[in-house]
């Protein structure tokens, strides 16, 4: 046994551990096990390494053929298979185009289409749906064409595994691994190839919202290119663009090529971005198009994609504008449009990226294996333990707009589940995420639960007592308020599943628990004898044998630390219930 285990620490291989073994079949069967268990572990972890290593190589990717290929060469080796490849979708033609191989031989296979319906990727078109098979040339769940067999048959295709790339709702291809004979693919192989669609997916709009913005500024060089100042302009804005820069940089380099102020607010008039130092009011509302307008002593400009207005830019500080100088303003607003659509569409994905790792999660029946590449991608914070906030009732999207700068930096994830806008907060307590959501949840009228904090392994549970207070809450009429259960006395007492009794009693009688230790004083007692004598401080005081003055001068130390209104019906049965289960935990 002792040879045995110096081999597994010297990473010998199955075979030698086989033989070294030798007739002692229990000790053979318990070797190979570890063995096989070590090899898998070293698999799984070369298969996130891999994948963070993607989405890094992904990020820095600008050309859009660049980036496919990358992502079939990736796929090829992080899922083990003969070749990989991927197919866009053609919408003006109705079906797929061979687009991306790695690893393929046939030249007619590079070069296939797959109408919707026909064949596995023609399926996974068709249902939005991953499909794989072990043996594709045998299965008949797929509805098998001449060209699709012939191609597959050439290249010598036999398992298939294929898992769409959805961008903002709608089809754009399919990802494939494949394999040369006959293997089926397992479960976590398959989660691999849809966290790398999901990746894909993310980048191709990524780079196609620039490949866009680069195109819509050469058309727009190619019409006004008439003056060295309007070209410096463009390759201005398309460094900023294809560097990764916002509005502000647009903003910036506007201002400082005509020597002008300019503001950006989006459709509300809200400011998204302002260089130099406006004057007066800023008149956003006066223009609808894309054409610039002269308003006052300023001149303002519709920032507008797909026919909504995403914006304005207000420009000041100039006396008149050359021909020239406006057809950079007009350029500037088209660019800034194609900034805030695609930082639109890249929040809107990433919120339903999260909504679905949080659905994933709080359901409890995901393999917490497949959970961990995507919480590593999506919630960098969550290592940490948790809180669960369920938001009851009210506009959700009003909520997540009002979240304080402290508490977005300490949000993990967020979406809709089971009706209600669910958050996992991090690196806070429960009370003091309570006192931040309270203006929240007072602006909006909704119901606020927070619960925990929480590791990952229990967080269904607590989103159970947070959906539980919440509904507590809601029976008790206490919309427009954020609450813990502690914050609910007795009521939350009643509506919890279970109680931290010792947690409670902190809560509700923390301030007089420590100051009795730090000053020696028993102002426990005093409220034990107070209650007990009906609230009445001079009955109080003859069972405590001392004057009333000093009983009274106690019950104003205990309003000091509690707060006025202690003593009204709710809060003095709380503080009652605490005192009771101070004395039952001794």
């Amino acid at each position: 046994m002792q040879e045995l285990l110096r081999l597994l620490a010297e990473d010998a291989p199955g075979p030698e551990l086989a033989r070294a073994a030798g007739d002692d079949a229990v000790a053979r069967e318990l070797v190979l096990r570890v063995r096989a268990r070590m090899d898998a572990s070293k698999k799984r972890e070369a298969e996130l390494t891999t994948l963070v290593d993607v989405a890094r190589e992904l990020a820095s990717a600008r050309d859009p053929g660049d980036v496919l290929d990358t992502i079939v060469h990736r796929t090829r080796s992080l899922i083990g298979v003969d070749v990989a490849y991927l197919t866009l979708y053609d919408e003006a033609r109705g079906d797929t185009y061979m687009r991306a191989t790695d690893g393929s031989v046939s030249a007619d296979f590079q070069q296939l289409r797959l109408p919707v319906g026909a064949g596995l990727g023609g399926l996974v078109a068709k249902t939005y749906k991953p499909y794989w098979t072990a043996d594709y040339p045998a299965d008949r769940r797929f509805r098998h064409t001449g060209p699709i067999d012939q191609a597959v048959a050439e290249e010598g295709l036999v398992a298939i595994c294929g898992t769409p790339l959805i961008v903002d709702g709608a089809f754009v291809g399919v990802l494939f691994a494949s394999n040369r004979t006959r293997r089926p693919f397992s479960h976590d192989e398959v989660s691999l190839l849809v966290s790398l669609a999901a990746l894909a997916a993310v980048t191709i709009v990524q780079v196609r919202a620039a490949a866009e913005t680069a195109a819509a500024l050469e058309q727009l060089s190619a019409a006004h290119a008439g003056t060295e100042h309007a070209a410096a302009a463009h390759d201005r804005f398309a460094d900023i663009v294809l560097s990764g820069g916002d509005v502000d940089a647009i903003a910036a380099a506007l201002a400082e090529l005509l020597g002008v102020w300019v503001v950006l607010v989006d459709a509300g008039g809200n400011e998204l971005a302002v260089a130099g130092t406006p004057t007066g009011t800023v008149p956003w509302q006066e223009s609808e198009s894309g054409r610039l307008t002269r308003v006052g002593d300023c001149w303002v400009v519709a920032a507008t994609a797909k026919r909504e207005r995403l914006g304005a830019l207000v420009i000041g500080g100039a006396d008149d504008l050359s021909g020239a100088d406006q057809r950079i303003v007009e350029r500037a607003a088209v660019v800034t449009a194609l900034v805030l659509l695609f930082r639109r569409q890249a929040a809107e994905q990433s919120q339903r990226a999260q909504a679905d790792l949080l659905a994933d999660v709080l359901s409890g029946r995901a393999d917490p294996r497949t959970l961990t590449e995507r919480l590593r991608l999506l919630a960098p914070n969550h290592r940490h333990d948790h809180l669960v906030v369920v938001v009851c009732r009210g506009d959700h999207t009003a909520v997540r707009a009002r979240l304080s700068a402290p508490l977005e930096d300490k949000l993990v994830l967020s979406g809709p589940y089971g009706g209600d806008l669910v958050l996992l907060l991090a690196r806070t307590t429960a009370a003091a995420a309570a006192r931040e959501l309270s203006e929240v949840a007072k602006r909006t009228g909704v119901t606020i639960a927070v619960a925990g904090p929480s590791d990952w392994s229990s967080l269904v549970e607590a989103h159970r007592r947070a959906a539980r207070l919440a509904t507590t809450m809601l029976r008790l009429g206490r919309t427009g308020e954020a609450a813990t259960p502690d914050d609910l006395g007795v009521a939350g007492l009643v509506g919890a599943a279970e109680v931290d009794a010792r947690a409670h009693v902190q809560h509700v009688l923390g301030p007089i628990l420590d100051y009795d230790d730090q000053r020696g004083t028993d102002l426990i007692g005093t409220l034990h004898a107070y209650y007990a004598a009906g609230q009445s401080p001079t009955r109080a005081a003859t069972s405590l044998h001392i004057h009333p003055n000093t009983v009274q001068q106690r019950l104003d130390r205990v309003t000091a630390l509690l707060g006025d209104g202690w003593q009204s019906p709710d809060p003095s049965l709380t503080i009652q219930v605490a005192l009771r289960l101070l004395s039952a935990l001794g």
